[in-house]
């Protein structure tokens, strides 16, 4: 008897066991899980901060000539070309093949590197790596189809911390293998490709979304777009209201068609979840006429959602510095390491790339987390502020570039990716505000081509063989003086912003006194009138 009814309890266990399991996977927090453990495992590259010691090494006895103007710049051209190709497909697809298949080529490309030789097989590499780049709108991407809007910022900064973790544990893994000869650059990079393999393996196991953005959006009761705002109500019109983190001007709102609880009183007291499956059966005779309209009717939208984004000065100036700092901080980070090659050879000093590479990242994942509890106006003092840390970030360029220390040049490129990732983060919660899902995508994405548009052209420009194809030293006095004059633009517009408010507040003060006057006056006669 005690046999029995001690199977019966462990039986309940299991049971109790199973029945959380169950619940965990339809939770927000398994498609999330997944998702993180996929960014850390993919992120995790030790040999990346030693990739030109590497290429120019005896492993594959590369020229940094060969290597700067040569290899590098196709994965700049790859990138342009597949990515807004990527962008449709990716929708098109629903995430998650587009996720299998980045791991997958990340693979391919890891593997190249390891086996591969010559100058054509290593632009055939970058060209590969440039695809595994697009391909990275599908990692944030896939959360807009598989958690509950309520819960899409916790998830997205869970999924940022993973990736950043990934990328830091990565870089002080290879800075402590390379410092104390613990293995080669052949095996780290056989390390590399077992960790991209439990990202893959990992990639596989997340569900399939069953919408998309808008190619498979939820379809539309009665024609008519009413979403859930941010109490759990239902209302036409109404953007869906995320909760605001810590700053006071964030409010990313996001789209999803689902039907008014007016219209369907078998919605009332459900969840979200719930309120979409009913929708979508209740929706599903009309979904054919609209499916039928296909890419012209996404297209059409696209564009006056375009236009409607960017009608905006405020828009339109965060936007640019976005474009504009993105394509010279991408250019710096792809040639670091060719000026601290410059600096001081590795082939005589014990590189320490990864430990900057990590210290500049937590610097600046410190630095965006800190600014979301400052107090300042950034829709008043943005633009000064753009202009005056891109300035010190063109300062620090030009240290790195003069100094014959690689100290200093290490410490240079720690705060210019510090104020970087400051300014980014800025300049994404200011772009983020009123903003729904799908146009935050379409800005970020449109801010990103133009980024690479501006960086295809200084690479062919400055960097390219076929182009001036210039030393590393003279790249980087460019890049500098490319960041001097991004300060100086928004430095003349914040000062022309600056004193047109002022002269604006002047203004009204001066309204107001003769106002308060004419108010006054009357009421002393009535008074005296009275008496």
């Amino acid at each position: 008897a005690l046999d029995h009814s001690l199977n019966i309890s462990v039986f309940r266990g299991n049971m109790a066991n199973l029945d959380i399991l169950e619940k965990w996977k339809v939770s927000w927090s398994y498609p999330t899980s997944l998702l993180c453990l996929y960014g850390f495992f993919s992120t995790v590259k030790p040999l990346e901060p030693f990739l030109i010691p590497y290429l120019t090494g005896h492993d594959k006895n590369l020229t940094m000539e060969q290597v700067t103007n040569r290899i590098f710049p196709v994965w700049t051209y790859s990138y342009l070309a597949v990515l807004v190709p990527v962008f449709l497909l990716t929708d098109w697809l629903r995430y998650k093949p587009v996720v299998v298949f980045q791991c997958t080529t990340l693979f391919v490309t890891t593997a190249m590197l390891l086996w591969s030789q010559g100058v054509g097989e290593m632009q055939a590499m970058q060209f590969v790596y440039g695809v595994v780049t697009a391909c990275e709108v599908a990692y944030f991407s896939y959360i807009y189809s598989v958690v509950d809007l309520q819960h899409y910022l916790k998830a997205t900064s869970y999924c940022r911390t993973a990736q950043l973790l990934g990328y830091t544990v990565g870089s002080v893994l290879g800075q402590i293998l390379v410092s104390f000869s613990l293995l080669s650059y052949y095996y780290i990079l056989v390390l590399t490709l077992v960790l991209i393999s439990v990202a893959l393996v990992t990639s596989v196991f997340l569900p399939m979304p069953k919408t998309s953005m808008f190619f498979h959006h939820k379809d539309q009761h009665g024609g008519k777009r009413s979403n859930l705002n941010g109490q759990g109500s239902i209302g036409r019109g109404k953007p869906i209201e995320i909760p605001k983190v810590e700053t006071d001007n964030i409010e990313t709102a996001g789209g999803c068609d689902i039907a008014s609880v007016q219209d369907f009183p078998e919605l009332k007291g459900k969840d979200s979840q719930a309120i979409q499956e009913i929708s979508l059966k209740s929706s599903g005779a009309e979904s054919s006429p609209a499916a039928a309209e296909g890419c012209c009717v996404i297209a059409l939208q696209l564009w006056r959602d375009f236009l409607q984004c960017y009608s905006t000065q405020k828009m339109l100036y965060w936007s640019a510095w976005w474009a504009m700092a993105t394509c010279g901080y991408n250019q710096t980070v792809n040639y670091i390491q060719a000026l601290w090659e410059h600096a001081e050879p590795s082939s005589n000093f014990t590189v320490y790339n990864g430990g900057v590479e990590a210290v500049s990242s937590l610097f600046g994942a410190a630095a965006a987390y800190g600014i979301g509890f400052s107090p300042i106006d950034w829709a008043r003092w943005g633009e000064m502020a753009l202009a005056s840390l891109s300035g010190l970030g063109g300062g620090a360029l030009y240290v790195m570039v003069f100094t014959a220390n690689i100290w200093i040049c290490y410490a240079g490129y720690i705060i210019f990716k510090s104020l970087y990732m400051l300014l980014i983060t800025i300049a994404m919660f200011q772009i983020a505000a009123g903003l729904s899902t799908e146009r935050y995508a379409l800005v970020f994405g449109t801010n990103t081509f133009i980024a690479l548009i501006l960086q295809t052209i200084l690479t062919s420009v400055v960097v390219d063989s076929r182009g001036f194809g210039l030393d590393i030293v003279y790249q980087f006095i460019i890049y500098g003086t490319y960041f001097f004059c991004i300060a100086l633009v928004f430095f003349l517009r914040g000062l022309y912003s600056t004193l047109y408010l002022q002269s604006a507040e002047k203004g009204g003060a001066a309204d107001d006194a003769p106002q308060s006057t004419t108010i006054t006056k009357p009421d002393t006669d009535t008074c005296g009138k009275g008496k």
